[in-house]
């Protein structure tokens, strides 16, 4: 009996996995699925000014992807549709998509080779690149004036590489964060600090005394990221997007978060 019992048991465990597999596959559809929920979880960044930083005065997130998020979701499911926000890293937002904890990823992510083997992007919605930030009375005003200068970066970043790839003869000095990098340009242990445009932007606006010079030197634009395989979620994104261009919202979110940025131009971001 006790065998029959664990075979049964055995047995009926088995069904469970299938019947879960079954449910699992049938709502593997991300597209299908915000359109029944009409609501769009999405992944996004709380600690990146401009983009998606806490507000410490209300407690709410606020920026330029959060805002695109919200227009994203209405135009894709219609006005009564709900953005809804879950806080992630550059180290968890791959993993909370992938394991299904957001439909979206809408975080300053760099559409590369080696990310879309794991997840699937839209098209460009912000063109990022690597940049230079320096005080308004400095002389460097392009990239290839830092031969034989130092330079200021953030460890795992693609901006140490990029500053080699145009001036080889630079030395890179690379901090944990990016206070620690501001603090030590603000010292003068370095001529400038780089990393994406956008990035930059946020930290002049906090950093009176300082600007965005060159333009941007690498082409490393921004997508949205969901998971591999959801093509007509990719679609629908994409629709949205061109459709938020076209109506003026998109120039008018730029404009709200990035103009007035000395040395940003918010013209190459519309073009």
């Amino acid at each position: 009996m006790k065998k029959l019992k664990k075979i049964i048991l055995l047995m009926l465990g088995f069904m469970m996995v299938f019947a879960l597999a079954g449910c699992t596959k049938k709502n593997d559809n991300t597209y299908e699925h915000v359109k029944q929920s009409k609501t769009i979880v999405w992944g996004i960044r709380a600690d990146t000014r401009l983009f998606g930083l806490t507000n410490i005065k209300t407690g709410k997130i606020e920026g330029f992807e959060i805002d695109l998020a919200k227009a994203l979701t209405k135009q894709m499911l219609g006005s009564s549709a709900h953005a809804e926000f879950l806080t992630t890293t550059a180290n968890t937002r791959i993993p909370l998509l992938k394991n299904h904890n957001v439909d979206a990823v809408l975080a300053t992510m760099t559409i590369t080779k080696e990310r879309a083997k794991q997840v699937d992007f839209t098209n460009p919605y912000f063109p990022a690149g690597s940049s230079l930030l320096v005080s308004n009375s400095s002389k460097i005003t392009n990239v290839k004036q830092l031969n034989g200068k130092t330079v200021l970066a953030v460890k795992g970043t693609t901006a140490v590489d990029d500053v080699h790839k145009y001036a080889p003869k630079a030395k890179v000095l690379q901090y944990d964060d990016y206070g620690q990098a501001m603090s030590a340009l603000k010292a003068g242990q370095g001529v400038a600090l780089t990393t994406d445009n956008g990035l930059l932007a946020g930290i002049a606006q906090e950093n009176p005394g300082y600007k965005l010079v060159g333009g941007v030197y690498t082409n490393a634009p921004y997508g949205i990221a969901v998971n591999k395989g959801q093509t007509q979620m990719v679609n629908h994104l994409n629709t949205a997007l061109a459709e938020l261009k076209k109506n003026g919202t998109y120039n008018r979110l730029i404009n709200k978060w990035f103009k007035g940025i000395p040395g940003f131009d918010v013209k190459e971001l519309l073009k």
